[in-house]
């Protein structure tokens, strides 16, 4: 029996978002934990790679496009029922205020937050989840200190932030918690891809923001574990924010 209030054993945890970066490595991590993992995700290859590196058995992988109502149907027929959820795909697209389209608006909104507001929803009516179980959404800083350029992109992880209270005070008859995490800067492919755009005294000075550095991976991974455990029974509705102290700066 094993006696740490961290373990996932015999858990089985959703993990969407889950082909590359933060969510993969949550995947990961939730499986060393003894969690049973099923992973979604639209690019197969990509998936299977993350598929390959799960510990342990049990697991399961679907490929599936959340935007498109039909193949969310799917998934939601294919899950079996939960004992944990991390809502981890989204998308992030800069965009001055000047530039703003309704077609930008309709993307970025569409993919975090409409789709995954759809999706809980379906798990909650076809009852896809367990009583006592712990819903993790992947949010950012952003949402409380917002960057130029993030309008769109931080008012709508601002709403899963609402919403994910409303999803905690509707089910907390269930004892079903539900809680998100607000990153920082992680260093993901992302991270990279970003680090090519800027000048490197423009890079440097940012990550000279963070006292702690810029996170790894790991270290959303790890909180997210805390968060689906038992260890965290008593925490439903709220924030962390991981950052390394970046928000001590203003």
């Amino acid at each position: 029996m094993n006696k740490t209030p961290f373990h996932l054993t015999n858990k089985t945890i959703f993990v969407t978002g889950s082909s590359s970066g933060i969510g993969r490595q949550i995947a990961i991590s939730v499986s060393e934990m003894g969690a049973k993992v099923i992973i979604s995700g639209r690019n197969k290859e990509r998936l299977q790679e993350t598929f390959n590196q799960l510990k342990g058995d049990g697991h399961q992988l679907l490929v599936a496009d959340l935007s498109i109502n039909e193949q969310c149907e799917e998934l939601l027929d294919k899950l079996v029922v939960l004992d944990g959820v991390v809502m981890n795909a989204g998308m992030v697209q800069a965009c001055p205020i000047r530039f703003l389209t309704k077609e930008k608006f309709t993307e970025t909104f569409e993919i975090n937050f409409e789709t995954i507001v759809l999706l809980m929803a379906g798990i909650s009516r076809q009852r896809k989840i367990n009583k006592g179980a712990s819903v993790v959404f992947i949010s950012s800083i952003s949402s409380s200190f917002p960057p130029k350029g993030g309008a769109l992109y931080a008012s709508a992880k601002a709403a899963i932030e609402t919403f994910s209270k409303v999803f905690a005070l509707e089910h907390s008859h269930l004892k079903i918690r539900s809680n998100c995490i607000l990153p920082g800067m992680v260093k993901t492919a992302l991270y990279e891809e970003v680090e090519k755009t800027v000048t490197k005294e423009s890079m440097d000075a940012h990550i000279a923001s963070y006292p702690l550095g810029v996170g790894y991976t790991e270290d959303v991974a790890n909180t997210t574990i805390f968060l689906l455990s038992g260890a965290s029974r008593w925490i439903t509705g709220t924030n962390i924010i991981i950052d390394g102290g970046c928000i001590l700066n203003g």
